[in-house]
């Protein structure tokens, strides 16, 4: 199996099919040594007629116990043999779909982890969540055929080959018999994987608009929006089940035919090789040993049927699989290094300019278009953005992210003790560069309120904690990476008044000499800014103080105005 660390290979994203083939070409003796045991394990089932066929016609007719005893023991040999076998197969076939789980996984998350903040922007969480967790475990199902269904085929054509000592026309009979299945099943399979792949396509829709609702639920209580969207999720949640009931129905046509065409099958050779038997054409002990060698035919027909099944379903998510693994993270041709000092980062199509060493504030009407800027100054989307007069795309990515930090409100919060989350999931940061975090992002009450403090564990995405208490924990941790650009997303957003101001203080004062951005609307931070930029439509529309602002600009006024006090709470 995969090693936890080992090198997953470079997946064949060419199609579905293709993947599927390259999961199994990476562990070749393995899917090897699952179909020749299959194979053996099935044959050796079909062996058990012709045994019991030699012990009646050598033994029982001719009342020679010996030969009786000699063919029984060897009945007995190949029973407890082949249930050895059995294992085996087992063993190896888990081990086949666990390496492709795992394989599979670990390429996923690696180019998830290669996507970083692209990956948002580029697919949906749904359906992230539909690939990683059905997907995943449909694929590595589909790799049964690999095994059974090999020597489905193998002990197919091993027993056509012994009734073709028994009886011509029985052998014809069976031999036609599988390609007739195949024309039957056939279409129903190819049906399967178009109602199959409209199905995944409207879970993943499902599975975003139920983690939209989680995330936003309080919102959507206090705006009276609650009823509306679950309204509209009801509706979807309907047209899932339908859609879902017709990918039963397919599915329950193609098991109704695994298990009834094979029983058809062997009710027909059993009525010819009776009417043979009457008719003196074969020995008794010969129509036992076709009844048995049809009997053991079931198995394997059903077994290639159920593959057949398994593949259809492996080929719809291996697709998804392919799907989601062409996204291209954003294009780096950068090759120039970060500026040896501290620099200017400009944004030309808005106008803001952020001065080196100074707390600068971006104070929008949209937020998103605050955010817009952000994110080109952060290098997260194509921008004519310059750092120091160099173009910002021209600096390799890795030193960009190595210098400026985007630091979001709604950034993840991975599960882990306090100090593990604001470290970064390092333990050995500073004690007193905690301490000094910890303070300034005003968040002594979280540690002091919590059981064991720093060490407490912390629920993914801090559900075991108040917004506002996640919020100063993500200031906590945008502190403790210390960059030399922080580009800060609504930091304070969350917080009361008081708490809010005192941060603003400690920020201005903590980051004195390194360069920071913060997009607010609120004058208890505005104040605190060096430099405020107003924007309107994307583009600045005035600069100065805040102060400045509030005296020279009404839509600044009007927007940064909390309440008719707001220009007494900011003096």
């Amino acid at each position: 199996m995969i090693d936890a660390y080992e090198d997953p290979g470079t997946p064949d994203c060419r199609g579905g099919w293709r993947y599927l083939w390259w999961l199994v070409r990476r562990q070749p003796m393995r899917s090897a040594m699952g179909a020749l045991i299959s194979s053996v394990w099935m044959v050796l089932l079909a062996a058990t007629p012709y045994l019991m066929s030699r012990a009646v016609d050598d033994g029982l007719a001719t009342g020679d116990q010996g030969a009786l005893a000699g063919w029984t023991g060897a009945l007995v040999a190949v029973g407890v043999f082949n249930a050895w076998l059995s294992i085996m197969r087992h063993r190896t076939m888990t081990r086949v779909r666990m390496d492709s789980n795992f394989r599979t996984v670990k390429v996923l998350i690696g180019h998830a982890v290669r996507l970083g903040a692209t990956l948002p922007r580029r697919i949906g969480a749904g359906e992230v969540v539909t690939i990683g967790v059905g997907d995943v475990q449909t694929i590595s199902q589909s790799l049964t055929v690999v095994g059974p269904g090999v020597g489905a085929v193998v002990a197919y054509l091993v027993v056509a080959g012994l009734l073709v000592s028994v009886s011509v026309p029985i052998a014809v009979v069976v031999l036609l018999g599988m390609p007739l299945v195949g024309v039957l099943v056939g279409p129903l399979l190819g049906r399967l994987q178009g109602t199959e792949t409209e199905y995944r396509e409207r879970q993943g829709v499902l599975t975003a608009r139920i983690a939209d609702l989680a995330g936003g639920l309080r919102v959507l209580n206090g705006l009276g929006g609650k009823g509306l969207v679950a309204d509209a999720f009801h509706h979807d949640s309907q047209r899932l089940r339908a859609q879902g009931y017709r990918v039963g129905a397919v599915t329950s046509w193609v098991q109704a035919l695994g298990v009834g065409l094979p029983t058809l099958f062997l009710a027909v050779v059993t009525w010819l090789a009776a009417r043979l038997a009457a008719q003196g054409g074969i020995t008794v002990g010969e129509l036992v040993a076709v009844y048995g060698y049809v009997a053991v035919l079931v198995g394997p027909v059903a077994f290639f049927i159920e593959c057949g099944y398994q593949v259809s379903r492996g080929v719809v998510a291996a697709r998804r699989v392919v799907r989601f693994l062409r996204l291209e993270p954003m294009a780096d041709t950068g090759t120039r290094d970060a500026p040896a000092e501290p620099a200017a980062l400009h944004d030309p199509e808005s106008g803001v300019r952020v001065p080196p060493g100074r707390l600068t504030a971006l104070a929008a009407a949209l937020p998103a278009d605050a955010t817009t800027v952000v994110d080109r100054l952060g290098r997260y989307v194509p921008s004519a953005a310059t750092w120091g007069e160099v173009p910002l795309s021209e600096i390799a990515l890795p030193q960009v992210r190595a210098h400026i930090l985007v630091a979001d409100h709604e950034a993840d919060l991975f599960a882990g003790t306090l100090r593990e989350l604001v470290a970064a999931g390092s333990a050995d940061q500073d004690e007193r560069a905690i301490t000094r975090a910890v303070h300034t992002a005003v968040a002594e009450d979280i540690v002091r309120g919590l059981p064991d403090g720093l060490d407490t564990p912390i629920d993914a995405q801090g559900r075991n904690l108040s917004g506002g208490q996640r919020q100063r924990v993500r200031l906590v941790r945008t502190l403790l990476a210390d960059p030399e650009v922080l580009l800060a997303i609504e930091p304070t957003s969350a917080l009361d008044a008081h708490t809010e101001a005192r941060v603003a203080e400690r920020l201005h004062s903590t980051r004195r000499g390194r360069t920071t951005l913060v997009t607010t609307t609120s004058p208890l931070v505005l104040d605190r800014a060096d430099t405020v930029h107003y924007l309107v439509d994307g583009k600045v529309a005035a600069t100065g103080t805040h102060r400045e602002l509030l005296a020279g600009e009404p839509g600044y006024r009007a927007l940064v105005a909390r309440d008719e006090n707001a220009e007494e709470l900011a003096k």
